[in-house]
């Protein structure tokens, strides 16, 4: 049973913060369905470590997979409840080219929270939406609780960081944006092509890309809720805009 040194440790509980993960160049991973579904991604994996529990029988490269004690993996475990396992995976470094004809896509502009990033990000791949564009003040991929938040989805969507009033004003792909004024989603065609532009929790989507928005679009609202958060507002517009 091989015993984490005290660098380790601290090495992987650095990749909590934004600035360490960018350094070191990696993130946490952690649970049993997010790393299995890691492992068949393109996604390139530095280390696994596991408890006997999920090392045997071992599901990757034998040499990539450090077995540890329930009490190591406690440690250095991001979640209230350790699972068995947690793999330290590359940050990738080439980006998908974005590609706006013949397909939905989806735009976030300044997303802040990383649970409802996770889920829009889950909710692209469960709708079959490949891409989504972010503003660069978007909450980071890689936070640990939105990769959480995926439960593995992240290995399927395409996600890059743009100037979003750079990519509006170069398409000519319908742009679908979330506002509280504008027409019922439920009286929508299907769009065979389009961006579906959300913008963030507080202050929904910016002045300098209103412009942009060639079909505004509203879930309208029937009781007293003041709001939706993003995640599910992104749920009933997709099943809208995708589903039957």
């Amino acid at each position: 049973m091989y015993k984490l040194s005290k660098n380790e440790v601290k090495l992987i509980q650095s990749l909590c913060h934004k600035k360490h993960r960018l350094a070191e160049g990696l993130f946490i991973a952690e649970g049993v369905k997010l790393v299995e579904e890691i492992i068949k991604s393109k996604f390139v994996i530095k280390k696994i470590y596991a408890t006997d529990k999920w090392a045997a029988p071992v599901k990757t490269d034998s040499n990539l997979v450090i077995t540890i004690s329930p009490e190591d993996l406690e440690r250095i475990s991001l979640l209230q409840t350790p699972n068995q396992v947690l793999a330290l995976v590359e940050i990738p470094v080439i980006f998908p080219k974005v590609q706006l004809e013949n397909r939905l896509s989806i735009m976030l502009d300044g997303i802040q929270d990383p649970g409802n990033f996770g889920t829009i990000i889950r909710l692209a791949d469960w709708f079959g939406i490949e891409q989504i564009i972010c503003s660069h003040d978007t909450v980071e991929l890689y936070n640990p609780k939105t990769i959480q938040s995926t439960m593995g989805s992240v290995v399927r969507v395409n996600i890059v960081y743009q100037d979003l009033k750079e990519v509006l004003q170069t398409t000519k792909v319908p742009v679908y944006g979330a506002l509280l004024e504008g027409q019922s989603i439920y009286k929508v065609a299907k769009p065979s092509e389009g961006i579906l532009l959300i913008g963030s929790e507080g202050k929904g989507i910016g002045e300098e890309l209103l412009p942009y928005i060639t079909n505004p679009i509203t879930i309208p609202r029937i009781g007293g809720a003041e709001s939706l958060n993003a995640g599910v507002a992104t749920g009933i517009l997709l099943s809208h805009l995708v589903g039957g």
